[in-house]
């Protein structure tokens, strides 16, 4: 027999089970302190389920629907979810169920709150429908797939007041290096700053995969969404509960390349040090060849580059993703450590009156806790937004081929071509 939300909920209270209470009617930013926020997830493969990982231990949340394109998956991640309560000693019957699509999920009025990780291209239209429909969001980097459709997110997470947090984590996270490297860039520590090195992969390539017949439990048709149609291939959907990263990455019509993945992270690192959450560069300046070396000036004078000399012997054996180079030093930085040259910059430590970055240790928590406040998360939609447009505008650099102009507040750029390019229209009905 199925136990109904309301049945299992009033059972568990008969039984005096040890859990905060999960209330169906919750007013936004009027949490208890004993209240869970209810959470669906939209996309369970690779990334999908280490946010489900991440979000099991929390007592303060509870995990009630999955959606997925593929049948296996979705199914997985309800099987995942029972079984990390039960592991936790929260009951293994706790209410979560599957569906295939992701509107289905958001019309839930028992469910405050979604976690989107589905390919780029798929982020826009179900940020912006959550947003309409009052749930918080949690957004996978890059935020988007173009540069427009980050503008309709920012907009929209404002009209309807919804706490907004997009995963670019190292904001809160890799054992404060990033925050580390920031803060002494900020602080003046390197002097003033020239020239940022961002080490990330290069652009996407149109997709020209195979067809291959459609596996069964597969809803091929609305994995592509708005991307233009083409028939089936695993690289791009693969079969089943998968345990890798697929390679729709790789192809324009659905994603930015190595360039949008790890550079939205970087990028956004790099955007944070120049205090620019709010802006970006003015000039981009692609190479007439290859795919490294593209240059974004900043209104400032401040040119970052996308990529390294490989042989440059100041960068061998240095943490090489994001590299500050000032007037008086230098500031090496990735996951794995950070040093600086010279190295008493990093010794010294900042004086009691040092501007200090924004407080977060952990990426899930910062969200949770501001949707319990309504303040603003580490990494808003906004923040979100203008480090995807970093990526946008390398990749657009890179395709044309010519020096561009980018008017940071308008949006726009000075060439008509460019400008085409902001925004792809979404095929059939999914238009943002």
């Amino acid at each position: 027999m199925r136990i109904t939300r309301r049945r299992f909920l009033q059972k568990a209270a008969a039984a005096g089970i040890g859990f905060p209470m999960v209330l169906t009617n919750s007013t936004f930013g009027s949490y208890r302190a004993n209240e869970r926020i209810r959470l669906g997830f939209i996309g369970v493969g690779t990334m999908g389920r280490a946010h489900i990982s991440g979000f099991a231990h929390r007592e303060d949340v509870q995990m009630l629907a999955v959606c997925d394109v593929v049948k296996e998956r979705r199914d997985h991640g309800v099987r995942m979810i029972k079984e990390r309560y039960a592991q936790l000693g929260r009951s293994p019957d706790a209410p979560c169920d599957a569906y295939n699509h992701f509107r289905d999920l958001l019309a839930r009025k028992d469910i405050d709150a979604i976690v989107i990780s589905t390919p780029d291209h798929w982020h826009a239209i179900p940020c912006v429908e959550a947003a309409k429909a009052g749930k918080h969001i949690y957004c996978e980097k890059p935020l988007t797939h173009s540069i427009l459709e980050g503008r309709k997110i920012v907009n929209v997470v404002k009209q309807n007041k919804v706490v907004f947090q997009t995963g670019s984590q190292q904001r809160s996270e890799f054992n404060d290096y990033f925050r580390k490297a920031v803060e002494l860039v900020r602080n003046g520590r390197i002097g003033k700053v020239q020239t940022i090195h961002i080490g990330v992969g290069g652009p996407p390539v149109p997709c020209d995969l195979p067809e291959e017949p459609v596996p069964p439990g597969t809803d091929w048709d609305l994995w592509l969404g708005p991307a233009p149609y083409r028939g089936y291939n695993e690289i791009l959907c693969p079969k089943g509960v998968h345990q890798h990263f697929p390679a729709w990455r790789n192809y324009r019509e659905y994603a930015g390349g190595g360039l949008a993945d790890m550079g939205a992270h970087h990028f956004d690192i790099a955007q944070w040090a120049l205090d620019m959450d709010n802006s970006g560069p003015v000039k981009i300046e692609p190479p007439e060849k290859g795919y490294v070396g593209l240059r974004f000036t900043y209104a400032n004078g401040v040119v970052m580059i996308h990529g390294y000399p490989e042989k440059n012997p100041k960068f061998e054996g240095q943490h090489r993703d994001c590299i500050f180079e000032g007037t008086e030093g230098t500031i090496f930085v990735s996951r794995g450590g950070i040093k600086t040259d010279p190295p008493s910059i990093l010794e010294q430590p900042l004086g009691e009156n040092a501007w200090r970055a924004y407080p977060s240790k952990d990426h899930h928590r910062n969200w949770i806790e501001c949707i319990r406040t309504g303040k603003d998360c580490i990494c808003t939609a906004e923040i979100g937004h203008r480090s995807a447009t970093v990526c946008h505008l390398a990749n657009i650099g890179y395709f044309l081929r010519k020096p561009l102009a980018w008017d940071p507040v308008q949006e726009r750029f000075d060439d008509s071509e460019a400008n085409k390019l902001l925004l792809r229209e979404g095929r059939g009905e999914w238009k943002i």
